[in-house]
């Protein structure tokens, strides 16, 4: 498999001087479906902060797609890799949804209609092709989630980076956000708590905490270890709890 990301020896000190990440070494291969998860503060959100550009390293070192993280390698670098945040509304402020998928290919300098394309095609990976000329505020919490999604993947990216993608769906915008991560052929990244999504989807975990890697393997195996789950803040996924469970 082609290597996408390589991350060696990486550390990261924010300026207060809380240390939020430390000697990360990590690879991640063309189309992986890798899971990020540890409590609260672990440094998820920080290593994926890390995968465009948005932070550098104190130390170490973060290759994407052959190119190292630095300036002149940066704007082809948040081409290919796409970053879907907590908060919809944070990637939303355009007055239509057509806009807001818009906004990342008219800034890319596409004509006008290749910029429908992108849009039509995006939207329609999403399942949300009927939504162009509404207001993406007033979209329910789901729709904005798909929404936000499509204004990366009108970008073409080859890395999609999630970060809590679940976080306060109600059950039927989740199952039906899973389903479509499931059917979408890209390399995935994603962070967070919903640990059944964790194992519907991926094909590999790492557990973070106090911003180490604590262990990096298949998910029902990872997961399925109370000890190790119960030491680190989290809980056996209630799928696993009927297999048997590593003590």
């Amino acid at each position: 498999m082609r290597e996408v990301i390589s991350i060696r020896n990486l550390e990261y000190i924010y300026p207060d001087g809380t240390k939020a990440l430390e000697d990360i070494n990590l690879d991640i291969f063309k189309d992986e479906s890798v899971g990020l998860i540890g409590p609260n503060g672990a440094g998820k959100s920080s290593l994926l902060l890390h995968l465009n550009g948005i932070l550098r390293g104190t130390k170490g070192a973060v290759k994407v797609l052959g190119m190292e993280i630095e300036d002149k390698n940066l704007a082809k670098i948040r081409q290919k890799v796409a970053i879907v945040f907590q908060e919809p509304d944070d990637q939303l402020f355009m007055p239509t949804v057509f806009d807001d998928v818009a906004f990342g290919p008219l800034n890319l300098g596409y004509s006008k209609e290749k910029v429908k394309e992108r849009v039509k095609k995006a939207l329609k990976k999403v399942r949300m092709e009927d939504y162009e000329d509404k207001c993406s505020h007033h979209l329910s919490l789901g729709e904005k989630r798909k929404v936000s999604i499509a204004t990366v993947l009108s970008m073409d990216p080859e890395i999609l980076i999630l970060d809590e993608p679940t976080i306060s769906l109600d059950p039927r915008a989740r199952r039906e956000l899973i389903e479509f991560l499931k059917e979408l052929n890209m390399t995935k990244i994603i962070a967070g708590h919903d640990l059944e999504l964790i194992v519907e989807i991926c094909s590999r975990v790492v557990l973070l905490d106090e911003g180490k890697i604590i262990t990096n393997g298949n998910p029902r195996e990872v997961l399925r270890n109370r000890s190790l789950m119960e030491l680190h803040g989290l809980e056996v996924p209630l799928s696993l709890r009927q297999q048997k469970i590593t003590r």
